[in-house]
């Protein structure tokens, strides 16, 4: 997509991390931004240390009945939304599977998969019929890498639901004009932790390794690079946007294993 033809990117998750990273490198590249975000406190201070550069609303992406309203307000502050950045998410509780708390369980995947669902369904219509646009949703390289990354159980199924979602999405909105590309970032420098806590969860500190015992997902990232490199992405209608490609070593560990399973003939 040319972003100097954008006009409006809607951001989920948008006032700290990964959401305020691209929020900013599309605001640089003169597109108009509105960032959402749970936290009211933040998008206030966000929207005014930003200097009117971007706009701000207050939204739970698990609200189903909130979402038709947040899309109306946006879209009459700014037009139609033609970039849609559904990122909102929380973290992992660095529990082995068996020991995830229910209640843990499903209030991320309420936000880290519904909530992306709901931004498609909010949006994605009305794009498909406008034929012009592009939507980024946040995975991660744990919905990637999965059989080799312990303690993540619940936060890796989630994100892998999250690829999921892009790779089926992605085909069925090309012949509209729509990009669809699904980020996974490795380890990045944001607030997911707080953000975790914030929410209810129960983060847990966790140096992520791989089964092998070698770290995984490389030194964290600062969220303005996952910015460039996103818009980057959106640009080339990249189908996945890949912040950490070294840790393409741990994602090739699973296909091996799939390959010889096809490969073994059953």
């Amino acid at each position: 997509m040319d972003l100097s033809q954008a006009k409006h990117a809607f951001i989920t998750g948008g006032a700290s991390g990964i959401g305020l990273g691209i929020a900013d490198a599309l605001a640089k590249r003169g597109v108009p931004v509105t960032i959402v975000d749970i936290d009211e406190e933040s998008v206030r201070a966000i929207v005014a240390d930003r200097g009117g550069r971007l706009r701000g609303q207050v939204l739970d992406v698990r609200d189903r009945a909130a979402w038709a309203a947040a899309k109306a307000e946006a879209e009459a502050a700014l037009g139609p939304v033609d970039i849609l950045v559904a990122n909102a998410g929380i973290g992992p509780e660095g529990k082995e599977l068996v020991d995830a708390d229910p209640e843990c369980f499903d209030r991320l995947m309420a936000i880290n998969v519904g909530g992306i669902f709901n931004a498609i369904s909010a949006f994605g219509a009305d794009m498909r019929a406008r034929m012009r646009g592009h939507i980024v949703i946040t995975g991660s390289v744990a919905g990637l890498a999965v059989p080799n990354i312990p303690r993540l159980g619940s936060y890796a199924a989630a994100k892998s639901a999250v690829v999921a979602l892009g790779e089926a999405l992605r085909p069925e909105m090309a012949p509209h004009g729509i990009g669809v590309s699904t980020l996974c970032p490795g380890m990045v420098a944001s607030n997911l932790g707080r953000n975790t806590a914030r929410m209810g969860g129960r983060p847990q500190p966790l140096t992520i390794e791989t089964r092998a015992g070698a770290p995984v997902f490389g030194p964290a990232m600062n969220p303005a690079e996952v910015g460039e490199i996103t818009a980057r992405g959106i640009e080339r209608n990249d189908a996945y946007i890949v912040t950490h490609p070294q840790e393409w070593a741990e994602v090739t560990n699973r296909w091996r294993e799939l390959e010889a399973a096809f490969s073994s003939g059953g």
